[in-house]
């Protein structure tokens, strides 16, 4: 599986964050990891880096599933650990109930 990690301009995506980003993704979605070809990660700053607020941290996660449209979830947190858990959360129920559905089709 191939994770690729994009940042807007008020991130600074260092070689530290990315092996964390990676690292974080593959765990998430190790049991899947033979029916995902691609994952996509996403992280931004809602609010440019002006102003605070509660959850202005967002993280956008798209994976590319062996036989199926691209599938993307986000999630906004106050920090980037969190906003990376909650969509990685939203990704493997995403495949979960995508893969459930196959299964019965």
């Amino acid at each position: 599986m191939q994770v690729q990690i994009h940042t807007d301009h008020h991130i600074e995506g260092t070689e530290a964050m990315s092996k964390w980003v990676s690292s974080a993704v593959q765990d998430a979605l190790a049991r899947f990891s033979g029916q995902i070809s691609r994952v996509e990660v996403h992280l931004s700053d809602e609010n440019g880096g002006k102003k605070t607020s509660p959850e202005n941290k967002q993280c956008m996660l798209e994976a590319r599933l062996e036989g199926h449209q691209p599938m993307a979830v986000k999630h906004h947190a106050a920090n980037l650990n969190q906003a990376l858990d909650g969509a990685a959360e939203k990704l493997v129920r995403l495949i979960e109930n995508t893969m459930g559905r196959t299964a019965r089709a």
